[in-house]
């Protein structure tokens, strides 16, 4: 039996080729395979060490060994433990050492936030692709490897599927990556061992307090990612968000700053706005855009920081920003004949659902009415739905509450607890319409000329997951229909 503390017996077997693969789900092992035991919220991955022995693995990583184990030595006569601190953090070491450090060939801009994720990082990898860069892309909506789409299953995939994409990359000729880091995958190590070039922060508002229990918490999870960052890193963050500052207190990482609002080391101005686009100022050059709203003059400021802090020039970033369309399901606008506009996207927490309707509202000034579609997640965190209602009740003309991902939970449960953020004027204007179908109906329906329809929620999903089935709904579909 052996404990490790810094791994180099584990990469010495890597090394060696005598370890033929690795797994954290029992159900994968092979014969010859190194299997880590991870504490999970729901299983843990110690009660299956001996049915992952049965099956053929040689080296165990766990963070203690069970009795069972202890005390039968015929378990322990064939198999090699290694006792770690920390199993997962542990995973994310080894998975990069056994695809041959993947990380360390590859320049890794990783970001961080609660909203604005996906379209940073899917805008800087076609800016980049732009530019005659080979680049890779890790998100919410898909994987790139160039123009490879691969489907991505999580916002960021766990240790081993993240190192074995890095390889992919790395074998494909990519020099960039550009990927979204949850709070989620900090806190459980997913980017453990990942060697980041740089780490954006966007902003930090009310989400997954479900997962992390208090906004404090919230805090710290996202805080992580830039106290790990090596000293030939980058941080860059936003001076616009109170936590801003906070985020880089501790980094080893060179500092950077972007602000529409204060002094930074790189800022912007909106100069005009549309619903065809905006006029910017960044650096005191002027630049159109198709992104509409502040939202999207942050998530274009940090794409052009970025750029400029990886060696781009000036004048063609600039240019090929220009040439940038939004990303999937994020402020897609559609209008027809009537020249009533329908916008779908996937903002589903509170401060993206302001960011939204404030800017629908800045640029239809005051003609028509917004009617906005709205509902919640289920088995989510429950404390922002009355929230998610009372923006969308103050803040449109007609208001239509409908189900979401309801996922295990019942529909008109969420739909209850939204409405507690109603009162007596607002409940007025508000209608209550499980079926999402019928809500986008309704909807399209009650429309006329100038109107604006917002669908917020799902953006780019294709699927409705209720009862832990996905049924196929796409909110722009639906609105095409009518």
């Amino acid at each position: 039996m052996k404990k490790a503390n810094n791994y180099k017996q584990i990469y010495d077997l890597i090394k060696s080729k005598k370890i033929k693969g690795i797994c954290f789900d029992s159900r994968q092992v092979e014969d010859g395979f190194l299997y880590v035991a991870q504490r999970g919220t729901i299983v843990d991955g110690h009660d299956f060490i001996i049915s992952s022995i049965n099956k053929g693995a040689k080296y165990i990583v766990c963070e203690f060994i069970p009795k069972e184990i202890e005390d039968n030595d015929i378990l322990k006569q064939n198999t090699t433990f290694f006792v770690v601190d920390n199993s997962s953090e542990a995973l994310g070491y080894i998975a990069s050492n056994f695809y041959d450090n993947p990380s360390k060939k590859l320049k890794i801009i990783g970001i961080t936030g609660t909203n604005g994720k996906t379209t940073t990082v899917t805008l800087l990898h076609n800016l980049f692709m732009l530019l005659g860069f080979k680049a890779g892309l890790v998100s919410t909506i898909v994987n790139k490897i160039n123009y490879l789409q691969i489907p991505s299953t999580h916002t960021t995939p766990n240790q081993i599927e993240l190192n074995k994409l890095f390889s992919q990359m790395v074998e494909s000729g990519c020099e960039y990556v550009f990927m979204e880091v949850s709070s989620h995958a900090i806190v459980q190590k997913r980017i453990s061992g990942v060697d980041f070039y740089g780490g954006i922060f966007s902003n930090i508002t009310h989400d997954h307090l479900d997962f992390h229990k208090t906004f404090s918490q919230y805090i710290k999870a996202k805080k992580q990612f830039f106290d790990l960052l090596p000293k030939h890193a980058f941080a860059l963050t936003n001076l616009d968000d109170q936590n801003g500052e906070v985020m880089l207190q501790n980094t080893k990482a060179k500092k950077y700053s972007y602000s529409l609002k204060t002094m930074a080391d790189f800022h912007a101005l909106i100069l005009e706005n549309s619903f065809e686009g905006q006029l910017l100022s960044i650096e005191n050059v002027e630049l159109w855009t198709k992104l509409i709203g502040q939202f999207n003059a942050y998530n274009i400021l940090v794409i052009y920081a970025t750029a400029i802090l990886l060696g781009m020039k000036k004048d063609e970033t600039l240019k090929a920003i220009s040439q940038l369309d939004s990303a999937q399901g994020r402020f897609d606008c559609v209008t027809n004949s009537k020249e009533t506009k329908a916008i779908i996207d996937y903002a589903h927490t509170p401060d993206a659902l302001t960011n939204v309707i404030k800017t629908i509202n800045q640029i239809r000034e005051s003609k028509g009415r917004l009617i906005t579609v709205v509902g919640c997640g289920g088995d989510r965190d429950k404390t922002k739905r009355p929230i998610m209602a009372k923006i969308a009740a103050q803040n449109s003309d007609i208001l239509i509450l409908t189900s979401d991902n309801p996922r295990t939970e019942n529909p008109m449960d969420i739909l209850n607890d939204m409405q507690k953020g109603l009162d007596i004027i607002t409940e007025k204007k508000t209608f209550i319409i499980e079926n999402r179908h019928d809500a986008i109906k309704m909807a399209c329906q009650l429309a006329t000329k100038e109107d604006v329809i917002l669908v917020a929620g799902k953006g780019h999903e294709t699927y409705q997951e209720i009862k832990k089935i996905r049924n196929h709904f796409d909110d722009k579909e639906e609105v095409l229909k009518y």
